[in-house]
């Protein structure tokens, strides 16, 4: 399967552009951003358990990162609830379940060897830092070579200077909406950005994002 696959185009899909898919496991659903292979692949998805619900255990052959966006998300290791970041690196493994159900936003298969060490943040109680312009509060999450993946909290009214996106940008909406020159983008729209593209980013309401810079090839 091929979808976004394309990583010198622009890419945005609205959360009610794409639909709930079941995936192997009873309960499990998931919401396609983009892909590259079949059941084992290259991914990012946005995944819905259901209360009780659980996967297989299995292993990240290229790692695997997610954001907890609802609920509480749980493995063998603990519990993770709304709000939590985590990266297990290459060759890790876990059997993943949840109690009451959650939604977790997740991408596999996309680290570099080198970037071998776990992270586990509680982004409800780790400390946002000023951003680059009034109005910006940043919570970074992780960096390695030239990726970057932090929390971006926009007050109302807030903007940023036009820049262009040296490796790409990756943005989901948490809350509010996000614009740029281009559209709006509410709570749940993901959009990716591709190397060397420009925009000038505002939010009249605004908006919390998770953003990763970059990470996409030239």
């Amino acid at each position: 399967m091929q979808l976004n696959a394309d990583f010198s185009q622009r890419a945005v899909i609205l959360a009610d552009d794409s639909p709930w898919l079941a995936s192997p496991m009873p309960g499990v659903e998931r919401r396609m951003l983009d892909r590259m292979g079949d059941e084992v692949a290259r991914a990012t998805s946005i995944v819905r358990y259901a209360a009780g619900s659980h996967f297989s255990a299995h292993q990240h052959p290229g790692g695997e990162e997610y954001l907890v966006l609802d609920g509480v998300f749980s493995d063998e290791r603990g519990d993770y609830p709304a709000g939590t970041y985590v990266r297990n690196p290459i060759g890790s493994q876990h059997a993943p379940f949840s109690r009451e159900g959650c939604t977790i936003f997740v991408k596999l298969m996309q680290f570099d060897p080198a970037d071998d060490q776990p992270v586990l943040i509680d982004s409800k109680h780790a400390e946002w830092l000023p951003g680059l312009v009034p109005g910006l509060r940043v919570l970074p999450l992780h960096q390695h070579g030239s990726e970057h993946v932090a929390l971006v909290r926009w007050a109302p009214g807030s903007r940023f200077n036009r820049h262009r996106h040296w490796g790409g940008e990756e943005i989901l909406v948490l809350e509010g909406t996000f614009q740029d020159e281009f559209g709006d983008y509410p709570a749940g729209s993901w959009l990716r950005n591709p190397h060397l593209s420009e925009h000038s980013p505002f939010s009249e309401q605004g908006c919390l994002i998770w953003v990763k810079t970059g990470h996409l090839p030239g």
